[in-house]
C-alpha cells in the first residue's frame, strides 16, 4: 500500500520548504534509512530520510520547487504498485525556486490581555520530525535574563528520533522559559519568550503561541524525518571556525572568504549578520599577516572503503542469543584472584606420567565441576513458573571457531578425572572446528567456562550462556609479587571472574562457590579425594 511522504516543519518558522536535489528517482528501490532528497528551509539545508522500505512511486515536488509545509513531498509503495497522482489532487507545489525569503516571527498572535508588547517574540516547540507531536527539553543552555544573539543555542530537545540543539533565530533578552528543562510540552505551545531587556511579558502565555495554520494538522501520513547538521565546521590555520548553514549559503553568494570574518554568535560561530555587515577592507590587513607566516597544514590522504561481510546464520544466531542473555539475566559480576603456585607444582606431577597432558583449564574444569556439586544453586536455570536446580553437572567449554563461538558440553563433568577431561576437550574442541559436532553435544549445558588465558587476557567478563545461571571467566596466570607469610615473593595468580543472573544466584551464593573453587586450585590434591 502506497504510504505518502509530506513536506515536514523543520523549524519554528518554517511554512514551506524547497527540495534542493533529489537523491532518489522514480522507481528507485528505497532502503530504510535512504536519503530522500536535500530540502532547503528558512533555516538550513537537511537531508531528508526515509524511514520505511519500498519504490519511489512518484515525486510530488521537483528539484528547485518549493512547496508548503504538510503537502506531498513523495509517495513510497511497493513494487509494481501504481500511484494516479491527478486523482489524489495532491496540493500543488510552486515549480520555481525559492528565493531566500526573511524569518517569519515565531509567534505573532495577541497575548490575553491584547496584542504581544513590542519587540517581544514568542518561540513555539517546533515540530523537528514527521512523527513529532511533543518535544522535551533536555537541557537550557540559557538563563532567563540572559542576553540571546543570533545563532545563540538556546537548549537541546528530544523528539522521538534524536536530541537537537535549538537555536535562535532573534537577538534580545530571555525574558521568560515556558518548558522548564526535563519537562514535555505539545507541538507550537510556548518554548520561551524573547525581547527587549525589562519588558513585562506576565500577560503573554500559553495562549500566544498559536500554531501556524500549515502546521496545525498533518494532511498525510510522513514517513521520513531530517538527519540534521545544525552547524557546520570549517578548519582554517587558526583552529576551528563555526558557521550557520544561512550565513555560509550567503558567504558563498557574495564570494566573501569566511576566514575573513569575524563570528558574533556564541563559540565565535558565524551567523547572518556578520555575513550582513562583513566589510573586507578591516578583514584585509590580519589577512595579509597571515599570508606572511602562513602555518602548516594537515591535507588527509587516502580513500575510505568498508568490506561487506554477510552474517553467517552461526553469527546470526549468536548475536540473538547472547542479547536476548544480555537484556533478560540481569548480570552481576564476581572477581578472586587464585594463587596458583600448587596447582602449577601438581600438574608438572602429572604430566609427568606418560601419555598425561593436563591442562590448567582441565583442572578448572574439574574444580567448577567439584565447586558444583557443593554449591548446587549455581548449577541452576530460571522460568517464571520457578527456579530449577539442576542435580547433574554438564559443563560447556567454549570454543573459538572460524564463524564464531561453540560450546561442547562435558557432561556429567564431576564424575570425570583429569584425564578423561583432557581427552574429552581435545576431542570436541578439534571436532567444533571442523565443524563436525553434533547438536546433541552443544546442548544440555548446566555452566559454563570461557577461557581467554591463552591470548594473555588477564580478567574479562562473560556473557550468561542461557539457560545456564552462571559463567566463569579465566584470565591468564600472571607470575608478579605477592605476600606470603608476610614476606614479598614472586608467585603465580589466576584472575577469575564469575557472571551470575541475578534471579536465581545471591552474591552471598556466587560469593561461596568462589571461595570454594580457589580452596580446589589452592589445594589441588583435595581434587583427587
Amino acid at each position: 500500500m502506497a504510504t505518502k511522504v509530506t513536506m515536514p516543519r523543520l523549524s519554528d518558522t518554517m511554512t514551506e520548504g524547497t527540495v534542493a536535489k533529489w537523491l532518489k528517482k522514480v522507481g528507485d528501490q528505497v532502503k530504510e534509512g535512504d536519503i530522500l532528497a536535500e530540502i532547503e528551509t528558512d533555516k538550513a539545508t537537511m537531508e531528508f530520510e526515509s524511514f520505511n522500505p519500498g519504490v519511489l512511486l512518484h515525486i510530488g515536488v521537483p528539484e528547485g520547487g518549493t512547496a508548503p509545509v504538510d503537502s506531498l513531498l513523495a509517495v513510497i509503495g511497493e513494487a509494481g504498485e501504481v500511484y494516479d497522482a491527478a486523482a489524489e489532487a495532491a496540493p500543488k507545489a510552486d515549480a520555481a525556486p525559492k528565493q531566500e525569503a526573511a524569518p517569519v516571527a515565531e509567534a505573532t498572535a495577541p497575548a490575553a490581555g491584547g496584542a504581544l508588547p513590542k519587540g517581544v517574540i514568542v518561540v513555539t516547540m517546533p515540530r523537528l520530525s514527521d512523527t513529532m507531536t511533543q518535544g522535551t527539553v533536555a537541557t537550557w543552555l540559557k538563563a532567563e535574563g540572559d542576553t540571546i544573539k543570533e545563532g545563540d543555542i538556546l537548549a537541546e530537545i528530544e523528539t522521538d528520533k534524536a536530541t537537537m540543539e535549538f537555536e535562535s533565530f532573534h537577538s534580545g533578552t530571555l525574558l521568560k522559559i515556558g518548558v522548564k528543562a526535563g519537562e514535555s510540552a505539545p507541538v507550537d505551545s510556548m518554548l520561551a519568550i524573547i525581547g527587549p531587556a525589562g519588558t513585562d511579558v506576565s500577560g503573554v502565555n500559553a495562549a500566544s503561541a498559536a500554531p501556524a495554520p500549515a502546521a496545525s494538522q498533518a494532511a498525510e501520513t510522513a514517513v521520513a524525518a531530517p538527519v540534521a547538521a545544525a552547524v557546520e565546521e570549517v578548519a582554517h590555520t587558526g583552529g576551528r571556525l563555526f558557521v550557520s548553514p544561512l550565513a555560509r549559503k550567503m558567504a558563498e553568494e557574495k564570494g566573501i572568504d569566511l576566514r575573513q570574518v569575524k563570528g558574533s554568535g556564541e563559540n565565535g560561530r558565524i551567523i547572518k549578520s556578520d555575513i550582513e555587515n562583513f566589510k573586507p577592507q578591516a578583514a584585509a590587513a590580519p589577512v595579509a599577516a597571515a599570508a606572511a607566516t602562513p602555518a602548516p597544514v594537515y591535507k588527509p590522504v587516502g580513500s575510505e572503503s568498508v568490506e561487506e561481510v554477510k552474517n553467517s546464520q552461526m553469527r546470526k544466531i549468536i548475536a540473538k542469543r547472547l542479547s536476548e542473555s544480555s537484556f533478560t539475566a540481569p548480570h552481576f559480576f564476581l572477581t578472586i584472584e587464585v594463587d596458583m603456585d600448587a596447582a602449577i607444582a601438581a600438574r608438572s606431577v602429572i604430566n609427568a606420567i606418560p601419555d598425561t597432558k593436563v591442562s590448567y583449564n582441565d583442572m578448572v574444569i574439574k574444580a567448577s565441576a567439584m565447586a558444583l556439586r557443593k554449591h548446587p544453586k549455581v548449577n541452576s536455570r530460571w522460568t517464571e513458573e520457578a527456579t530449577l536446580i539442576n542435580k547433574h553437572i554438564h559443563i560447556g567449554v567454549a570454543v573459538a571457531v572460524e564463524d564464531g563461538l561453540v560450546v561442547p558440553v562435558l557432561k556429567f563433568a564431576d564424575q570425570m578425572s583429569f584425564s578423561e577431561i583432557t581427552h574429552a576437550v581435545k576431542d570436541v574442541a578439534g571436532r567444533a572446528k571442523s565443524k563436525k559436532l553434533t547438536p546433541d553435544e552443544m546442548d544440555g549445558s548446566t555452566f559454563t567456562i570461557s577461557n581467554l588465558g591463552m591470548f594473555g587476557i588477564r580478567e574479562f567478563t562473560s556473557i550468561i550462556n542461557q539457560p545456564n545461571s552462571a559463567i566463569l571467566s579465566v584470565g591468564a596466570i600472571v607470575e608478579k609479587p605477592v605476600v606470603k607469610n608476610g614476606q614479598i615473593v614472586v608467585g603465580n595468580t589466576m584472575t577469575l571472574t564469575l557472571a551470575c543472573d541475578h534471579r536465581t544466584v545471591d552474591g552471598a551464593i556466587g560469593a561461596q562457590f568462589l571461595q570454594t573453587l580457589r580452596m580446589y586450585l589452592e589445594q589441588p590434591v583435595t581434587m583427587l579425594a
